[in-house]
């Protein structure tokens, strides 16, 4: 009998990333059946079922409240703060749709990506592959950072000054580049090397300026 391993995430709201009570006990129920539950460094749970149980499963977390993504070679959930400084200051919507639209994409290794609503960056978003970071009205996009090795390293700056509605379509693109260009296993921050910051930077840009165009047409 096979088994088959999944993220579960609540999300997040003010306060950052908090499984309810309500949520613990759905998972600690179910200790008949699933075979195991692991912490990640991700905000995730990864929940191992076996595969004849697997819908039943995930079905009771959701009802639970709990979002349920792939484990594995995927963008993980967005890893953000603890929006300290209120939902609306530190773009909790935005936030919550960026979760929405990256988490669980296939790509060729494990990527992170990080949100901060302000720049005291509690979340550490220069640590991860792809940082947010919310600058009053506006966004600054960062790419590479690495925070594991001897050869720790901080996330560069791609494009600041990006308006909400042009975050999204520049993380995408980026995630797309990887997903087109990098090689199985590498990490993103080789990638970003090989792929050079440019290259990037032309594919965020062009993204970012498709949404400003056709919201000057509309």
């Amino acid at each position: 009998m096979g088994q088959r391993k999944f993220a579960v995430t609540p999300g997040f709201g003010v306060g950052g990333t908090v499984f309810s009570p309500k949520q613990l006990a759905a998972i600690g129920g179910m200790a008949d059946r699933v075979v195991n539950v692991e912490m990640t460094g991700f905000k995730q749970l990864y929940v191992t079922a076996e595969e004849e149980r697997l819908a039943e499963v995930q079905e009771e977390l959701r009802a639970a409240g709990l979002q349920i993504h792939p484990a594995g070679f995927v963008t993980k959930s967005l890893i953000a703060c603890q929006f300290c400084r209120g939902a609306e200051e530190a773009g909790l919507d935005v936030a919550r749709a960026l979760d929405l639209a990256i988490a669980g994409i296939a790509v060729p290794s494990p990527l992170r990506i990080g949100y901060a609503g302000c720049a005291l960056g509690t979340s550490e978003p220069l640590l991860k592959d792809i940082a947010v970071v919310k600058m009053k009205d506006s966004y600054d996009l960062y790419v590479g950072g690495e925070p594991k090795g001897i050869k720790a390293e901080l996330a560069k700056l791609l494009l600041t000054g990006l308006q909400a509605e042009q975050l999204i379509p520049a993380v995408t693109r980026l995630i797309a580049q990887f997903q087109e260009h990098g090689k199985r296993k590498e990490s993103y921050r080789r990638f970003v090397q090989r792929f050079t910051l440019e290259k990037l930077r032309e594919a965020a840009e062009d993204a970012a300026g498709d949404i400003s165009s056709q919201a000057m047409q509309a």
